[in-house]
């Protein structure tokens, strides 16, 4: 099958003919329709974010398609079944192999091929903002990164979970894209300082930049406020005010979704599985919708990854193998 191969010496990011995966025991085998672009999927390009051990060295978190095998020990799925799925790997090319536990029905009025923008912001918002951090109507939270698809994404969910929904943003695009989506605070970065805005307002932040913003994050959380951080683009060691900290009884809570067990307590199974039950109905009731800012063919994956990276990109990025 084609995929996307990364050269060791140039990290450059090319085509090539690597054996097709087959499905082992409770997996199967999907025909990808489309893969997305994630910001970690530039990480391991890099070296940086390695997959786990035993998963494929193929980029890509997450894809749509169809079933084309399914392995022993698999019910409910079957050869022809159209569906999305979160996995660790191997999203950038014709054929993944999927753990059945991550896989997701496309949901009801969706594009297949839209359905790639998914799997990974929904597992991602759904399992901090509601699993890990608790957030509920009423609540004021703070979505770093807004233009981002994970923002893209947390603002529609925030909003229907009845929150008052505040972005960080680098752009007046991106920042009126987000008031379109929902945002009721909308904060350029380069103009103001969130901190200074939100001061002791917010009940809950989802932080992609890390040590970066520790400190400031701190000093906007409200009494008893949850710091959910799940990137570290702004480093990876900061200084915290510890009293600060104590005195306004919040919590730091560091997560990522790509290192959870398979099945189990706080696995990708149960992730996904609530994603279903409460995430897929906000899409098929046009709630919630994908944000996608461009459809690309698997060879441009430089392009894409470019793209992700840049200023000009508002939402998800799709890379499609046929």
């Amino acid at each position: 099958m084609r995929a996307i191969v990364v050269n060791e010496t140039t990290r450059e990011l090319r085509i090539g003919e690597v054996p097709t995966p087959q499905p082992g025991t409770g997996e199967v085998l999907v025909k990808v329709a489309a893969a997305g672009v994630n910001r970690a999927d530039l990480l391991q390009r890099r070296g940086l974010y390695p997959p786990p051990p035993g998963v494929t060295d193929i980029i890509g978190m997450e894809v749509s398609g169809t079933v084309e095998a399914v392995g022993e020990g698999v019910d409910g799925h079957a050869p022809g079944d159209t569906v999305c799925a979160l996995i660790a790997g191997g999203g950038y090319a014709e054929y993944a192999v999927v753990p059945a536990g991550q896989l997701l029905p496309v949901p009801d009025g969706l594009d297949t091929v839209d359905a790639a923008a998914l799997p990974e912001v929904a597992c991602m918002v759904w399992s901090n903002l509601v699993m890990e951090a608790g957030l509920g109507g009423g609540e004021t939270v703070l979505i770093h990164g807004g233009g981002s698809g994970i923002g893209t994404h947390a603002i529609q969910v925030a909003k229907a979970l009845g929150a008052t929904v505040a972005v960080t943003v680098g752009s007046e695009a991106k920042a009126q894209r987000c008031r379109e989506l929902g945002a009721d605070i909308v904060i350029n970065y380069h103009e103001q300082d969130f901190a200074e805005v939100l001061a002791g307002r917010v009940d809950v932040i989802l932080d992609i930049i890390g040590a970066k913003y520790l400190q400031r994050n701190v000093s906007a959380l409200a009494v008893g406020g949850r710091l959910v951080i799940i990137g570290m683009q702004g480093g990876v060691a900061g200084e915290l005010n510890i009293g600060m900290l104590i005195g306004k009884r919040c919590r730091v809570i560091g997560t990522n979704v790509r290192n959870r067990p398979l099945t189990g307590p706080g696995s990708k199974a149960a992730v996904v599985a609530q994603v279903q039950e409460h995430v897929w109905p906000m899409i098929a009731e046009g709630t919630v919708r994908p944000v996608i800012s461009a459809r690309l063919p698997l060879a441009d994956a430089e392009e894409g990854q470019a793209l992700l990276d840049s200023a000009d990109s508002v939402g998800k990025v799709l890379l499609l193998p046929a």
